[in-house]
């Protein structure tokens, strides 16, 4: 849509939910506002059929109106796109104003929500706090910031004491006596420098396209040149190759923080010699005004978050989470978890650099960061097995990009199977369990001396594992419950130090191999006998009894691993 024909996603995005909050979304995937109405009578009279009203792309508020099914019947018949409630309550809800997942198998909503979705049009409930005042300022507010646009022109005019990013790359270049462009780190084009006759066609690829095209990006990838770009703090040169010009590109930062970065190239001559200099200068004059950028953008990005969080984590209403998302309800998705190696030093960066590898590669990913875990939602490819073979090629080339990091801690990537929005948390719940899978695999083969298995994989990759660590899952509410005499030896060594667990370990993993537990553990052979005798006599314990080493073999897993939250 363009700046003239706001619509309700654009004027969502004004604010972080302070005010309105998003209930479900309306059946239009980019409904178009014209207009903030407040009161049903502010609609105009009723239409003799939808379509034909003045109220059509009315977003209303519904200041004294009863919050319930009837009010929102009531605004569709009279035309309006969507409608704020001061509170919404439905027939499965807890609290009021708390939706659960509607998209769930169930008995059916009878309220607000359900005649919303019979409806087709938005359902928004006023924030706890908020006044219908204040509601209706914002949205009125965020409306005609819509329409006007974002006001850059008024910068560069010498409104603001502050240049624009405009104005910053048109001073540089007559420093640097080449062209800049201002990008951020998705490499999309924010500001440029004036195009001369003396241009390179690349540069006016970018320019034209808005941002640096998919088969350049894969260039700069597998040059390193984008991969040193996010992790090198100076400038980096790259001579005049054919008919591409020399070029200097310095990262933007706040911090440690990557904001973006600025490109020179020069045109007709080369660039001046102090050109890096002052390019180092402009990336510190950049940070505040690529933060401003991101402010700009910051309601969208709040509202993208929790949409993204809500649909990994199974919370509220899927579809109207996918709405906010931008994504079609049957759109091919998968997740990727990429865990870092736990009590990684805090100046790493391989999770950052994989977040930024994501942004310039594939731009329409949704990423959502805990600690040391990334998950990333891939949507875009037109068919599931056509999306599958796409997200195995992503994996690789993370995988790829983390390993080549010198330094930097180990990075297990999972990839769930490919579904619809609605069924993003299951595969995000697989992913994880994959990514467990991978780690302990590694551990297993670390202890026996065989060479480090692969870092990442998919849920066929990962094998039995996936289900032995669900069954683990299950088992241990059960196994902390009961006792017997595996539950006192498990108890006991473990106050003591466990040293029989991890003896036992070693003995059940490799098979019931003395001398190999015996390898793995650096000890005797008659050593490990020794304690396997002790397991009887101490606590009766019979190993050749097939149940009691199956209910031991749980015993030790589930002790010699934490449980996963």
């Amino acid at each position: 849509m363009s700046l003239e024909t706001p619509t309700l996603r654009s004027l969502l995005a004004f604010e972080d939910g302070d005010v309105v909050r998003l209930v479900c979304a309306p059946a239009a995937p980019d409904t178009v506002v014209t207009r903030i109405a407040v009161g049903l009578d502010d609609l105009g009279p009723r239409p003799q059929h939808r379509g034909s009203a003045e109220g059509e792309g009315v977003l209303l508020l519904a200041v004294g109106a009863a919050p319930d099914a009837g009010t929102v019947r009531e605004a569709a018949r009279r035309g309006a796109c969507a409608v704020v409630l001061g509170e919404v309550r439905d027939s499965r809800e807890g609290a009021a104003g708390e939706v659960g997942d509607a998209g769930d198998a169930g008995e059916p909503l009878t309220g607000p929500v359900a005649a919303a979705r019979e409806s087709g049009i938005a359902l928004l409930a006023r924030a706890e706090g908020a006044d219908w005042a204040e509601a209706a300022a914002l949205l009125r507010s965020a409306l005609s910031y819509a329409r006007a646009g974002d006001g850059e022109d008024a910068d560069a005019l010498g409104g603001p004491a502050a240049p624009s990013l405009a104005v910053l790359a048109a001073r540089v270049a007559a420093q640097v006596k080449g062209s800049i462009t201002i990008e951020d780190t998705r490499l999309r084009v924010l500001a440029h420098s004036a195009t001369g006759p003396g241009a390179d066609a690349l540069r006016r690829t970018v320019i034209l396209g808005g941002r640096v095209p998919d088969w350049r990006v894969a260039e700069l990838r597998r040059s390193g040149l984008l991969r040193a770009l996010w992790t090198s703090e100076d400038v980096i040169h790259r001579p005049a190759d054919g008919d591409n010009p020399e070029r200097l590109v310095v990262a933007v930062r706040s911090g440690r923080e990557v904001l973006g970065s600025i490109w020179a190239a020069a045109d007709d001559a080369a660039l001046a010699p102090d050109a890096a200099r002052y390019l180092r200068t402009a990336a510190g004059l950049a940070a505040p005004l690529l933060v401003r950028e991101r402010l700009r953008e910051s309601g969208t990005a709040h509202r993208r978050e929790a949409a993204l969080r809500g649909l990994l984590r199974g919370l509220g209403d899927r579809r109207t989470h996918a709405w906010s998302l931008g994504l079609s309800p049957d759109a091919p998705c998968a997740v990727v978890v990429a865990e870092r190696q736990p009590g990684a030093p805090a100046d790493d960066r391989a999770l950052d650099v994989l977040v930024l590898e994501v942004s310039a590669h594939r731009p329409g990913t949704g990423i959502m960061r805990e600690g040391d875990r990334l998950a990333l939602l891939l949507t875009g490819a037109a068919s599931a097995a056509d999306h599958e073979a796409a997200v195995r090629g992503v994996v690789r080339d993370l995988d790829a990009v983390v390993s080549s990091l010198p330094g930097s801690a180990a990075v297990w990537l999972g990839v769930g199977p490919v579904g619809t929005p609605e069924r993003a948390c299951l595969s995000y719940e697989r992913a994880v369990l994959v990514v467990r899978a991978l780690r302990e695999r590694e551990a297993r083969a670390s202890a026996a001396g065989r060479p480090r298995p692969p870092r990442h994989a998919d849920a066929a990759g990962a094998g039995a594992a996936l289900e032995v660590l669900r069954i683990l899952d299950a088992a241990r509410p059960v196994w902390e419950s009961g006792g017997g005499p595996v539950h006192d030896l498990i108890r006991t060594d473990l106050a003591a130090g466990g040293e029989l667990v991890r003896t036992l370990a070693a003995y059940l993993d490799a098979g019931g191999d003395v001398a190999e537990a015996a390898r793995r553990l650096v000890v005797h052979p008659n050593t490990l006998r020794y304690r396997l005798g002790r397991v009887r006599e101490r606590y009766g314990v019979d190993l050749d009894d097939a149940d009691a080493r199956l209910l031991l073999t749980l015993a030790v897993r589930l002790a010699t691993r934490p449980p996963e939250h």
